[in-house]
């Protein structure tokens, strides 16, 4: 089971566990934390603005993820400035970015991140840029 924390384009926020996410599926499960025993949620991914798969459920508030590489990392995939629409922005690597796709992974710049990788689904997106 993964750990996810799925966060909608219309602000809405479900943390849970699944374990039939797929990137080439329009759907998906999410059995919520905060409600054990509950039946899973249908989660419409074109809904999403990225699915966050995390370390753990609290994470640090007063933690800001580093949106800069560490020189003495040298990080796997492409470097990947994303803009969300709503001004939110994340900083990472991907393997599979291409434009006109549904979503792509994105894994943190920052190793001190509470996520772990993020599918980001590409409708929800301003901008996407490699940064070199």
């Amino acid at each position: 089971m993964n750990q996810v924390v799925a966060r909608y384009q219309n602000g809405r926020v479900l943390k849970g566990f699944t374990n039939d996410f797929l990137p080439t599926k329009s759907s998906f499960h999410v059995t919520p934390v905060d409600a054990p025993g509950t039946w899973p949620v249908d989660i419409s991914v074109p809904e999403l603005k990225a699915l966050f798969f995390v370390k753990d459920f609290v994470g640090n508030s007063d933690y800001n993820d580093c949106k800069e590489f560490e020189p003495s990392r040298s990080p796997s995939g492409r470097r990947i400035n994303v803009v969300f629409k709503d001004g939110e922005t994340l900083v990472g690597t991907t393997q599979g970015y291409q434009p006109g796709r549904p979503g792509f992974f994105l894994v943190p710049a920052d190793p001190q991140s509470n996520t772990e990788r993020c599918f980001v689904v590409s409708a929800a997106t301003h901008q996407v840029a490699f940064v070199v």
